[in-house]
């Protein structure tokens, strides 16, 4: 049995809401999960102390659990490199050098593989869509990047539940009528021919949990909720917490209720594997 409380766009300046990160803090140091998945938009504006206060955040996690983080398209400074145009290294100098020097870091617990991809890639000639307000916020995910995350699965044991960790939602958010990619369907496919149990997204600010069936086997979708003042609809922040057997896989939601200062528990749904 693996514990997974996955978290995602935190936003730390403007928008962060201290009682909520005091309260996930807590939940971390009292329930020591056996894994804590951030999946991306540490930052609102890729600023230095965002940065590092989504650092602190890991740091502490660390004293009783495993982390993953990926970056979010908050914590890409695409200004530098627009189009290409400039050193791509600069897009993500800041969130290597204060949160984690791995854009797609890779983390094994017995009985699960955690592959991180990182679809934040700012202004790039493949994000662009006629959609304007896509332009530095649609991800993408490339050939090699499906490849990596395909090698990491077959160096796993074979029975391991394999998990993609991302920032972009790669299903329509119900309030938003958004996907967070360019290339949804191939990411989907592509998933499908990976095996993959589990995939945990944000980027949305709704809270989500989908399944995709397809012809191998399906994939559940946890897609977490931001955890600041920026919830879509005027939301309540949330936070998923996932359960994964050998043979099933559930997914809860907790709700922020500001009248009691904490997480309360929302849906639940379950999922045979």
């Amino acid at each position: 049995m693996i514990t997974v409380l996955h978290v995602s766009d935190l936003h730390f300046g403007t928008p962060a809401v201290p009682e909520q990160i005091d309260a996930i803090e807590a939940m971390i140091q009292e329930r020591r999960f056996d894994v804590v998945a951030v999946s991306g938009d540490v930052s609102q504006r890729a600023r230095a102390g965002e940065l590092l206060r989504a650092r602190a955040v890991r740091r502490a996690a660390q004293r009783g659990s495993r982390t993953i983080v990926v970056p979010g398209n908050h914590d890409v400074k695409w200004w530098r490199a627009p189009v290409g145009l400039g050193k791509r290294a600069a897009l993500y100098a800041g969130y290597r050098r204060y949160v984690s020097p791995e854009l797609e870091p890779t983390l094994h617990v017995p009985g699960a593989t955690f592959v991180g991809l990182n679809t934040a890639h700012g202004v790039m000639p493949y994000t662009l869509t006629w959609n304007v307000r896509d332009i530095g916020v649609v991800g993408a995910l490339g050939c090699a990047q499906i490849e990596r995350a395909r090698a990491a699965f077959e160096a796993s044991p074979p029975d391991d539940l394999r998990v993609i960790v991302m920032h972009h939602n790669p299903l329509k958010g119900e309030l938003s009528q958004r996907h967070g990619l360019v290339n949804t369907k191939r990411a989907l496919g592509a998933f499908a021919d990976l095996g993959v149990d589990l995939v945990l997204c944000g980027h949305d600010h709704q809270e989500a949990i989908h399944y995709v069936e397809h012809t191998r086997r399906g994939t559940v979708v946890s897609t977490a909720g931001t955890v600041s003042n920026r919830s879509r609809g005027g939301r309540p922040s949330s936070v998923n917490i996932i359960t994964l057997a050998p043979t099933r896989i559930d997914v809860a939601t907790l709700i922020w209720a500001g009248h009691e200062n904490t997480f309360i528990p929302g849906p639940v749904r379950s999922f045979t594997r």
